[in-house]
C-alpha cells in the first residue's frame, strides 16, 4: 500500500510558475512509476507526466512539452511537478499517482492521491 498527498497548488495568473510536490508514504517508493494527471471541471481525467522508477525515462502529454517538467527523489519519497509559463487551460485539479508500469491512462496507477486545485487567471 501506497499513500500520496500532493501540495503546493493555488491561484496564479498565466505565465506564472508553480511547483507541486507529492509525498509518498507506505511501501518503497522507488519501485513505482510516479505520474500526474489532471481533472479539469467537465472534462476527463487526463495525463500530465509520468517519471519511471528510477528517475531516467519522462514522459509528458504535447500540451505541457516544453513547459513542465517531472522530478523525483527517492531518497525523500517525493515526486515533483515544475510547471512555467502556466495557461488558464492549464486550470485543473492535478493528481499524484503511482503504479508499478509507465502508461498514459489512469488504470495504469493503483494509488492516488487527493488532488491539489491549480487555478490560472488570464
Amino acid at each position: 500500500q501506497v499513500q500520496l498527498e500532493e501540495s503546493g497548488g493555488g491561484l496564479v495568473q498565466a505565465g506564472d510558475s508553480l511547483r507541486l510536490s507529492c509525498a509518498a508514504s507506505g511501501r518503497t517508493f522507488s519501485v513505482y512509476v510516479m505520474a500526474w494527471f489532471r481533472q479539469a471541471p467537465g472534462k476527463e481525467r487526463e495525463f500530465v507526466s509520468a517519471v519511471r522508477r528510477y528517475g531516467g525515462s519522462t514522459s509528458y502529454a504535447d500540451s505541457v512539452k516544453g513547459r513542465f517538467t517531472i522530478s523525483r527523489s527517492n531518497s525523500e519519497n517525493t515526486v515533483y511537478l515544475q510547471m512555467n509559463s502556466l495557461k488558464p487551460e492549464d486550470t485543473a485539479v492535478y493528481y499524484c499517482a503511482a503504479g508499478p508500469n509507465s502508461g498514459r491512462r489512469s488504470v495504469d496507477y493503483n494509488y492516488w492521491g487527493q488532488g491539489t486545485q491549480v487555478t490560472v487567471t488570464s
